[in-house]
């Protein structure tokens, strides 16, 4: 499952859902992690369960750590490397409290038989579930060009100065 990867011996099994797909903005990180032979698409998957996936400010996609609620949620499984890992870590915000990165199972779209577990970036807990509440308690099982229309990338967003995680706050608290 990990043939290409360069620097382990058991790679991260990385499910990504928003703009880290294949066609969006993200998806350049995921493109030159592949490049540097340190990911390698293993192809459409689909989450096991339902959860509720929902965009947040500035379009930003979040997937709710609320097993059960919102829809199965397609996606796009990863075989990444340590290093890899340690890069999507970064953009994701894992340090600061954006995302986390915990498990999830997901099953081939294909086949929709055999579950493994990978894991994927969830909204941090300390707002995952009050921005399920924001947005109506309404999920997507998709994040589509749709959705990306809405989506603004970091260097055009106001308040430069401002972090991710105020603007989290603004967006949840409806100010």
């Amino acid at each position: 499952m990990a043939e290409g990867l360069k620097d382990d011996a058991k790679p991260h099994l990385i499910f990504t859902y928003g703009t880290l797909k294949q066609g969006f903005h993200n998806h350049k990180l995921t493109q030159d992690l592949i490049n540097h032979d340190d990911a390698v698409l293993l192809g459409p998957y689909i989450t096991r369960h339902s959860y509720p996936l929902v965009c947040g400010p500035y379009g930003i996609p979040y997937l709710i750590n609320l097993p059960g609620s919102g829809h199965r949620v397609k996606g796009e499984l990863y075989s990444v490397s340590t290093r890899g890992l340690a890069r999507l870590d970064e953009l994701e915000g894992t340090s600061i409290g954006h995302y986390e990165r915990l498990p999830v199972d997901v099953m081939n779209a294909d086949d929709d038989v055999v579950s493994v577990e990978a894991q994927a970036y969830y909204a941090h807990r300390s707002f995952g579930p009050a921005m399920w509440e924001r947005n109506g308690k309404a999920g997507l099982s998709e994040f589509t060009e749709k959705e990306a229309k809405g989506y603004v990338k970091r260097k055009d967003r106001p308040c430069q100065g401002r972090a991710i995680l105020e603007d989290v706050r603004h967006f949840v608290s409806g100010m």
